[in-house]
């Protein structure tokens, strides 16, 4: 790149902080920042320096915010409660839809609290209640989503704003640079950049009473196993369709059935026949490429050991019917669930 265009560059980053901080001021880090283009370009306006996550015992994408903030993923199995209370905390917070663990956490000596949001944005209720737990219930706090990379960063980041008093801007930065919240999540960007954050009075008065779980209906409960059967698919599939002996009960069968039978219970949820035409198109393409895969798996492991992997023809075939699925899923994403 000549001089000229890197000048250039530099001075749209220098622009942009300067747009997002005028507005805010320097003694007030929770004033919605104005910015020019996206959030997501203004998350890489403040570089920070490399840092990569923390893999721990049923936990993963770990990153250490500050003293009082931590994001990750979910936490899987007692290992996971109990190294999350070797580490001091007290309260975790799930952005998740998925019905959390409360009963094991509580064995640890941790508070759960559940406020499902999703990938578009955070709902001004749910943003309210986020703001009010951090204001209100002990820290330090663990923040997690399923993966640990784009809900749960983008509530840990009002958890930075709000208890420790971290600029918009900064924590902006650490979602996109170290947790990895991508791109597409726009609306998680943009709410972290400038939605309103109510004040201490604002959530005293709210009446939300901290649930340890909160049941989602419809196509967005019955939603909440679909990514685990399908993240199960895709381990399997780079282990050429073979059982993993330290996971030996996830079957590469048994896992397509059961993704089958959630995509039959998706298509009868009263919600999901008011979706527009090409919503169900995206349900129909899946679920063929699900059938698909299931044949391959059915036929094609016949007489193997589950250890044993998948070779030629059968293994062509389930390798394609897991692109299907990845592809509609993925356009069924971009279309009802990202934006």
């Amino acid at each position: 790149m000549s001089l000229a265009p890197r000048r250039a560059a530099a001075l749209t980053l220098a622009l942009l902080i300067v747009i997002a901080t005028g507005c805010a001021g320097a003694t007030d880090p929770e004033a919605p920042l104005d910015y020019a283009g996206t959030a997501y370009e203004l998350a890489g306006a403040e570089t920070l320096d490399e840092s990569p996550p923390q893999e721990l015992p049923g936990l993963h994408n770990v990153y250490r915010l500050s003293g009082q903030i931590i994001s990750g993923s979910e936490p899987q199995g007692i290992d996971a409660f109990a190294q999350l209370a070797d580490m001091g905390v007290k309260t975790i917070l799930s952005v998740d839809g998925k019905r959390p663990d409360a009963d094991t956490a509580a064995q640890h000596g941790l508070r759960y609290v559940h406020i499902p949001i999703q990938y578009k944005g955070i709902a001004d209720d749910e943003l309210a209640a986020i703001t009010k737990t951090f204001r209100e219930l002990e820290g330090p706090f663990y923040v997690h989503c399923f993966h640990g990379r784009h809900r749960g960063p983008a509530a840990a980041a009002v958890g930075r704003v709000v208890v420790d008093g971290a600029s918009r801007q900064t924590a902006l930065a650490e979602m996109r640079q170290w947790c990895g919240t991508a791109e597409e999540y726009e609306g998680l960007y943009a709410t972290v950049a400038s939605a309103p954050l109510p004040d201490a009075d604002a959530t005293a008065t709210l009446a939300f009473d901290f649930p340890v779980a909160h049941t989602l209906e419809g196509v967005r409960g019955v939603m909440i196993p679909v990514p685990r059967a399908h993240d199960n698919l895709k381990a399997l599939a780079k282990r050429g369709w073979a059982t993993d002996p330290e996971h030996p009960d996830v079957d590469p069968l048994n896992e397509a059935e059961i993704l089958a039978e959630l995509f039959d219970a998706l298509q009868a949820q009263p919600d999901s026949g008011d979706k527009p035409d090409d919503y169900q198109a995206y349900m129909q393409d899946a679920r063929s490429a699900t059938d698909q895969l299931v044949e391959a798996l059915r036929s094609g492991r016949d007489g193997l050991s589950p250890h044993d992997t998948l070779e030629g023809e059968p293994r062509e075939r389930a390798d394609a019917a897991m692109a299907g699925i990845k592809t509609s899923c993925k356009s069924c994403h971009a279309g009802y669930r990202d934006n």
